[in-house]
């Protein structure tokens, strides 16, 4: 069998490296090969189970509490420890004071030599694997969570092509948003650039009118869509959600009824006479592509009937760099750059202005909210002698 080799740009998301081993279930392969995954995400109404009191030093703390309790590590805690932790700590003294000597050196425990037996290879013990349920929708164990266990199914490691089929900590940040604010999006139309999986379209699906989740790909749009699907039994569920092709590097809306995923001009209309609210979570990691995503945001923008609010998650991911030979954020500063040139457009027409969200909103999910993550908001104006072309494709 030949090696598993990996691509030097294979990305994995923190959310799937967070989650216990028994969380991945693999469903099936995707139409080019890769293996995708179902995973449950739980959302916490319940005030004793959600973090309600952030405060600029308690990012991690309640989120890894949290954690360790849905995965059966977490106990009532004791002397301001966790007995789990007291009893991890006190195992590993003991552990090391009986690996030392008489002089306190670590003693080096080897493997004693075996007699070769008549047959020198060892023993294989197979792992029998059990396939996955054709229809994840019938997960009986979760019955009882059902109307607030969001399903989603996405890759795990992927080329930097295909980061959208996985689960990205700005989804959640902004999904928790929405949660907290949901009286202010109640009925809304709202568009969703580079929905990727489709958590954040389905969170504001519980609150709006319309929906209209849009990325590239028809592979990533079937998963987006089977998402969808998985996730009608959620409560208060009852927008129209519109999965739909929604490419950055072209100007046009893709109206080729050959093509899946393609729009109607009913749908384009309405996009520009409804839509009151922009969002895109974690979209902003290749300057090229943080341009284009700008640039849609203004043709957009520019042709919509009434003003919108844009809100827009980023993490601000730390790499080492020859350029500068030192760390630095360089997606992040590329964002904050689009983001300034945006404010000072004078095209007479439109005026943006941004400002960002303190994430001191409660947590309705189980992921470590870093003070890498923010959230942005950016308010559009239509300038008073400027009329929108409200029908004109971008």
């Amino acid at each position: 069998m030949d090696d598993i080799t990996f691509r030097s740009d294979t990305v994995l998301s923190d959310i799937h490296l967070q989650m216990p081993n028994k969380s991945h279930f693999m469903v099936r392969l995707n139409a080019v090969g890769q293996p995708v995954f179902l995973s449950h995400f739980q959302i916490l109404w319940d005030e004793d189970l959600r973090d309600d009191r952030h405060s600029d030093n308690e990012y991690e703390k309640e989120p890894t509490k949290q954690r360790d309790r849905c995965c059966g590590n977490w106990r009532p805690e004791q002397n301001g420890n966790s007995i789990n932790e007291d009893r991890r700590q006190s195992s590993t003294i003991h552990g090391l004071e009986a690996l030392l000597d008489d002089d306190g050196d670590l003693e080096v425990i080897r493997k004693p030599v075996q007699e070769k037996e008549e047959h020198s290879r060892e023993a294989i013990y197979p792992i029998i694997l059990t396939k996955a349920m054709e229809d994840p929708t019938e997960d009986e164990e979760l019955e009882h969570h059902c109307q607030d266990s969001i399903k989603i199914e996405h890759t795990m490691a992927t080329p930097l092509e295909d980061v959208g089929k996985q689960i990205w900590r700005g989804a959640f940040l902004l999904a928790d948003y929405l949660l907290w604010k949901r009286d202010l999006f109640r009925s809304c139309t709202a568009l969703e650039l580079g929905a990727g999986t489709g958590l954040t379209s389905i969170i504001m699906a519980t609150v709006a009118k319309t929906v209209y989740c849009t990325d590239v790909g028809e592979d990533l749009l079937d998963m987006c869509e089977r998402n969808i699907a998985l996730n009608r039994h959620l409560r208060n569920l009852s927008a129209e959600v519109k999965v739909k092709e929604l490419d950055w590097l072209k100007n046009e809306f893709c109206t080729d009824p050959e093509t899946p995923y393609s729009w109607s001009e009913e749908e384009i209309a309405d996009l520009y006479d409804s839509t009151s609210v922009i969002m895109a979570a974690d979209v902003f990691y290749d300057d090229d592509l943080t341009d284009a995503v700008f640039r849609t945001f203004y043709r957009i923008v520019h042709s919509l009937k009434n003003p919108c609010i844009i809100y827009l998650s980023i993490e601000r991911r730390l790499n080492f760099t020859l350029r500068h030979m030192d760390i630095s954020c360089d997606a992040y500063n590329h964002f904050r750059k689009c983001l300034h040139d945006l404010e000072n457009i004078t095209d007479g027409k439109m005026k943006f202005t941004a400002e960002p969200i303190k994430p001191l909103f409660p947590q309705f999910f189980v992921y470590e909210r870093g003070e890498q993550l923010e959230l942005w908001k950016v308010t559009s104006e239509i300038l008073l002698d400027h009329v929108p072309a409200c029908k004109k494709q971008p």
